[in-house]
């Protein structure tokens, strides 16, 4: 059934997902979490992809103001934010390995796109002696909010990508709209809410 939904809410058919990691307060999906490598070894960079439409028009309408220039120039500048993005690249490339390695993922690049970060942009390591974490943010660092804003989603430590998501205007619905997009031969009391619960969905058809 989240499929369903998923396809419905992009418009599109998802690229191939190993769960659903977060769900909005009405419990639909809110973020995937997307398998690396498709079926014929192209590489997908993002691990975590927003897929509530509502969320995702409050993240344009940040980008559309300016917003991914604004959030590079804060993660640089404000050592907090410089060293949680600092992790959660670091915890996507692991993550990443991990399902390349779990779904014997075929990769036509050799693996090369492993090395990526939040969003499929790479963030360096501290460096070396006297380097700070925000030494090691640069402009090319943040591209696509949506991308950070589902990574504190999946992961809520995750505070550069909280304080993004703290900054949308009215972030979901409030009239379950998502609920047009469950098939009518599935009960409403089948949309369960408790996130951690959630089974992987391995659409790798």
């Amino acid at each position: 059934m989240d499929l369903i939904v998923v396809a419905s809410q992009l418009s599109r058919r998802p690229h191939d997902m190993s769960r659903v990691a977060a769900r909005c307060p009405f419990g639909y999906p809110a973020t995937v979490e997307d398998l690396p490598y498709g079926p014929d070894g192209r590489p997908f960079p993002t691990l975590y992809y927003l897929t509530c439409p509502t969320l995702v028009a409050g993240v344009s309408a940040l980008e559309s103001g300016g917003g991914v220039r604004r959030w590079a120039r804060r993660a640089k500048e404000d050592e907090r934010l410089a060293g949680s993005l600092v992790k959660a690249a670091a915890q996507s490339r692991r993550r990443r390995r991990e399902l390349a390695r779990r779904y014997a993922l075929p990769m036509l690049d050799g693996g090369a796109s492993l090395r990526s970060g939040v969003g499929g942009v790479g963030a360096g390591g501290r460096g070396g002696a006297g380097k700070s974490a925000g030494d090691a943010i640069s402009g090319r660092t943040i591209k696509c909010l949506h991308a950070h804003v589902a990574h504190a989603l999946a992961c809520p430590s995750y505070d550069l990508g909280a304080a993004m998501l703290a900054e949308v205007e009215d972030p979901w619905c409030d009239d379950r709209r998502c609920a047009a997009f469950v098939p009518v031969e599935v009960a409403p009391d089948a949309i369960a809410p408790d996130i951690a619960a959630e089974p992987a969905v391995g659409d790798r058809s």
